[in-house]
């Protein structure tokens, strides 16, 4: 079982991203958690006595043709009507378990993105909608168990009834043996005596049936997610021998989430190490899939991506992202301290690089204050911090791998405004000698960026700095004025 988990566990981490897109958190939970329960019920309950029952079963085969090979044919006639039987139960009882397993992914799920956002519900008052979705999904968990356990109520009395027909057909066969004078009474006795020993291993192995089918419709789940292909690096790539040097090119590239709803339409671009660049646009216009797809979590369906001239496929998945350093707005940040927030548990990572780069970061001095400074516990998710304190961090952890690339999603919308200088202060110093992409939804916050592209349903269809753009009167001068009017408000 620990090895099983361990390699569950090592397989979710290669898997791709578009994976998780598509499972929600729980689903996954529950095949590393309880369907490896499961498995573990049945070699701890079950598989020691199925082996005893088994061999207990194949002695009395060997004594019943021994005392009387005869009697013993006419009890095996029962043998195919078991196996049908059993063959029937069998799919409906995995059927039922399957639907089960399926059942606890879904309250899983839902318990993890509640208690996650248990914030939202109490702000809005929604507690009484979310206990009524919660019973409604319990309520489906109890009745696909039900119709488990009822299946399984009718299989156990069915074998026992199939006992009890073998050893009437035994009596009766063996009955007119006695009174033909062919067979002794004591025989017959004993014969019955060692039939009902036989079906005793079978009534056992009736029972841990259940747990049996219980555990291979979780085996089921566990090996189709093993199944599920790793990402993996292109046959042709080769390993990184160098840093790289941010050059990035795209080229015609066309890009898709889901078949051919392509979000991304022949874009094309290129930008030199150490340029700062901007990439703006309404919501959905393709902002973050560039930085999916820099981030090699994605495929292109056409066109090319180049990195320092190369195709980004023939790098190694691992040594392109070990040169991109990415701040999202939406800032991850573990259980633990801030030390190992911002090294990741690195252990090559030094107390002086650390302590450095949150400096650097201007992440330093609301560390200091904090009781136990870099070694004070964040809590899930950074709950003792703010959320310019957490933007601060993931600068500094940027910081401590000093990347070639950087990537900024837009970081000061919803900080207080000494935190907003500090930021811009680490922005500064973060872009420095690299190849910069932000994500801006300000405006005015990439007015000194050397180039800007303006993206609309998917196409770039603006590009230049902000004096040439804001002249051409096109989408980037309506945004800018929109949002310049409402700040005027």
């Amino acid at each position: 079982m620990y090895s099983l988990r361990v390699r569950l566990f090592s397989h979710l981490q290669k898997l791709p991203v578009s994976y998780f897109d598509k499972n929600p958190v729980g689903r996954v939970m529950t095949r590393v958690t309880n369907d490896i329960e499961v498995l573990n019920e049945m070699f701890t309950a079950g598989v020691i006595t199925i082996f005893g029952d088994l061999l207990m079963l194949a002695g009395i085969v060997v004594v019943l043709l021994y005392v009387n090979y005869k009697l013993a044919l006419v009890t095996f006639s029962v043998m195919p009507a078991l196996i049908v039987i059993t063959m029937v139960f069998r799919g409906r009882l995995r059927a039922s378990y399957r639907e089960t397993r399926k059942k606890t992914a879904k309250l899983n799920s839902f318990l993890q993105e509640n208690i996650t956002g248990m914030k939202i519900v109490q702000l809005f008052s929604r507690e009484n909608d979310k206990h009524g979705d919660f019973k409604q999904i319990t309520g489906e968990y109890k009745d696909a168990f039900f119709r488990t356990i009822t299946t399984y109520s009718l299989f156990f009395p069915v074998m026992e009834l199939m006992s009890s027909l073998a050893i009437a057909i035994i009596i009766y066969h063996g009955g007119g043996k006695v009174i033909q004078q062919t067979l002794t009474m004591g025989a017959l006795v004993a014969f019955i005596e060692y039939l009902r020993k036989f079906f005793i291993p079978i009534r056992d192995l009736t029972e841990k049936y259940n747990i049996l089918q219980s555990a291979m419709a979780s085996a089921e789940r566990i090996y189709n997610l093993l199944d599920t292909p790793e990402e993996g690096d292109a046959p042709k790539a080769k390993a990184l021998e160098r840093r790289l040097n941010g050059d990035i090119e795209f080229k015609n590239v066309w890009f898709a989430y889901d078949g051919d709803n392509y979000v991304l339409k022949d874009i094309s671009f290129k930008i030199n190490a150490g340029e700062r660049v901007a990439f703006v646009g309404a919501t959905g216009a393709g902002k973050t899939s560039i930085i999916n797809l820099l981030s090699a979590f994605y495929k292109i369906q056409k066109g090319s991506i180049l990195i320092d001239g190369r195709d980004i496929y023939s790098y190694r998945q691992d040594d392109v992202r070990r040169n991109m350093g990415i701040a999202l707005q939406d800032v991850f940040i573990f259980s633990g301290s801030v030390r190992e927030n911002i090294a990741l548990n690195n252990k090559d990572v030094s107390s002086e690089e650390l302590m450095r780069a949150a400096k650097s970061a201007y992440a330093d001095e609301f560390i200091m204050k904090l009781p136990n400074k870099y070694d004070e516990t964040v809590g899930e998710r950074g709950a003792v911090l703010s959320a310019g304190q957490k933007q601060l961090l993931s600068f500094a952890r940027v910081l401590v791998y000093d990347p070639p690339v950087l990537i900024l999603d837009e970081a000061t919308s919803t900080v207080d405004p000494h935190t907003e200088y500090l930021i811009e202060k680490a922005t500064k110093k973060l872009m420095a000698g690299r190849t910069s992409i932000i994500i801006a939804h300000r405006l005015s916050t990439i007015k000194d960026v050397d180039n800007i592209f303006v993206f609309h349903k998917g196409r770039i269809v603006e590009r230049g700095c902000h004096s040439e753009l804001y002249e051409q009167k096109g989408i980037y001068y309506k945004l800018y004025e929109l949002q310049y009017k409402n700040f005027m408000k």
